[in-house]
């Protein structure tokens, strides 16, 4: 249902017409959506006035089923690998070295997470995620890649203040499919800290959902913004942030934005 496409940029996914007609093409996911309506409805009010604490509970459960799955949202270790591989690539080709200290939000069970580990120096990859039990399978896949003498830190966290980490520490920061999964509060919590850790030549990519449209969500899960609205909001936060129109072309469905300090940030000369 996502799409960086033109027309669907304007669709409204969480209204009736929209999942109606989804629903005519797409009969097979039917059930599963109405099961996953009726999960997610119960987390919600479970866990009410906390997004965390409920998509914790989502990822707790989407992990019981399948770790792969629950960060990729297909069941298919090809497809695991192709999007940690795209997220690697990329960073690389935008100057990523060895010696760069790196913090990815949302680190899940290190689908890119494993690749940095590999091409960082020892200690210097940080991986956080509100989800215990993806830090798990995390761990598990830090263990198949034989990837122990890099000594990753890999922290679970109940909100993203990320108040534990030094100032002006680290040179990446990344976060993928996590701000789409984010209320705009959320967003706000991490756009207002994160200019703390990152280093004055650092940067921060994020990837969201975007929409030309009316800014929406469906089942509490997925959360469709305008560019102009992430870019605003970071600069609230003294920060700069601009659209990375490269990203577009890769085959993932979501967009991405890099944010810095102003005047601050690696020359695209780097790439």
């Amino acid at each position: 249902m996502r799409s960086s496409s033109a027309a669907p940029l304007w669709r409204d996914r969480s209204r009736l017409g929209h999942q109606v007609r989804y629903a005519l093409r797409h009969p097979r996911r039917v059930l599963p959506h109405l099961r996953r309506l009726a999960r997610n409805g119960w987390l919600r009010l479970r866990h009410r006035g906390s997004h965390i604490a409920y998509y914790r509970a989502v990822m707790a459960s989407d992990t019981a089923r399948s770790a792969e799955a629950a960060v990729g949202g297909r069941p298919s270790h090809a497809r695991w690998l192709a999007l940690g591989q795209m997220q690697y690539d990329y960073l690389v080709r935008h100057g990523l070295k060895p010696q760069d200290r790196m913090l990815e939000i949302g680190c899940g069970n290190l689908r890119a997470g494993w690749r940095f580990i590999e091409y960082l120096e020892p200690g210097h990859y940080f991986g956080i995620d509100i989800s215990p039990d993806i830090l798990i399978e995390g761990k598990k896949t830090l263990v198949r890649y034989g990837l122990q003498q890099k000594v990753p830190h890999l922290t679970p966290v109940a909100d993203l203040t990320l108040d534990f980490l030094p100032d002006a520490y680290f040179t990446v920061v990344h976060a993928h499919s996590v701000f789409s999964h984010s209320p705009l509060e959320v967003i706000d919590q991490c756009l207002a800290h994160v200019g703390r850790v990152l280093a004055s030549d650092g940067f921060f990519d994020f990837t969201f959902d975007r929409t030309e449209g009316a800014e929406h969500q469906v089942l509490g899960e997925d959360f469709y913004y305008r560019t102009g609205t992430l870019i605003r909001l970071a600069e609230k936060h003294g920060l700069a942030a601009r659209f990375m129109e490269d990203w577009e072309a890769l085959p993932h469905g979501q967009s991405k934005l890099r944010v810095t300090h102003p005047g601050g940030g690696r020359s695209d000369a780097a790439r």
